[in-house]
């Protein structure tokens, strides 16, 4: 992945920012006095009130607490997701925050507020293992790392890791365990880890196929397969069976009701076969007859 501009200035800026307080404590600076002066008021007796709330929220900076925490959550979202790299990215960013801040502790050795000697003095190498704030940088990575890899609400994620980082820091300063100037080169060794992740992330993608091919090889964590579904067999021709006779139906020789006839239709309908008439047609009877007929007498 190409760095772009933009991020390489932000870097080397957040690089120059944690040098400068590494100088300025070193040189006995107006930061070693405003270290001084802050312990010397002792806020968790100013407002003791606060106290065991804050007591409890500076665990959210705890690395043991907060990594497993992460952690769980994070080995959720890389088996819904069939990836490693959620955790990959976590790991890596954890790695890079105990070697670098882990680092510069042990070659500091400065003493924290509650073990310190002589005032004004800045308690280097003195054996102790307070510079930086060991708190304040993971609280930035870990809370910074999950909102680097959500997927929606990026932007709100970035604003809560920045809240709560910076929150986790002013409470150990108002506990007493660290000096301003620790919190500051917490801030910016925590956000320097966070601006290595992007360069990282093609060595970060490489490691996550080769992770993803040992689980496949091994028969681990394998991508559930889909049920294998059997081929329906070819349907088989159907027999051709001969068609049904049909009822013939005698077509009636009586034309329709609702048919107007011709008069030879009507002549035929009414005489046989060789012309002869279907009843006898009377024949015309005279005049004598009829009158024969109605008085009884023969004629």
């Amino acid at each position: 992945m190409s760095i772009s501009r933009r991020h390489g200035l932000l870097f080397g800026l957040v690089g120059l920012l944690y040098l400068a307080v590494v100088v300025a404590i070193l040189y006995d600076s107006p930061l070693v006095d405003l270290d001084w002066h802050l312990q010397q008021l002792r806020p968790y007796k100013q407002w003791p009130g606060a106290l065991p709330y804050l007591d409890i929220w500076v665990v959210a900076g705890q690395r043991g607490p907060t990594a497993i925490a992460a952690c769980l959550w994070l080995g959720w979202r890389c088996y819904r997701s069939h990836s490693a790299r959620p955790l990959l990215v976590m790991g890596t960013a954890l790695l890079l925050l105990n070697l670098t801040v882990g680092g510069v502790k042990i070659l500091t050795g400065r003493l924290g507020p509650h073990y310190a000697h002589y005032v004004g003095s800045p308690e280097l190498f003195s054996g102790g293992s307070i510079f930086p704030s060991g708190h304040t940088a993971n609280a930035v990575v870990t809370w910074g790392v999950l909102a680097y890899l959500a997927v929606r609400w990026r932007r709100t994620g970035a604003a809560l890791a920045a809240l709560t980082a910076a929150s986790i820091g002013l409470t150990t300063v108002y506990l007493g365990t660290h000096w301003i100037s620790d919190v500051f080169a917490g801030w910016a060794a925590g956000a320097l880890v966070l601006l290595a992740l992007p360069p990282a992330e093609p060595a970060l993608a490489a490691l996550d196929r080769w992770v993803l091919a040992a689980w496949h090889r091994d028969g681990r964590f394998a991508r559930p397969a889909a049920p294998a579904t059997r081929p329906y067999p070819a349907a088989a021709p159907r027999p051709a069976w001969p068609p049904r006779p049909q009822p013939v139906q005698a077509r009636s020789t009586t034309p329709s009701r609702t048919a107007r006839l011709s008069r030879s239709e009507r002549y035929s309908m009414v005489s046989g076969p060789s012309g002869a008439t279907a009843r006898t047609v009377r024949q015309p009877r005279s005049a004598a007859s009829s009158r024969a007929r109605s008085t009884g007498s023969p004629g």
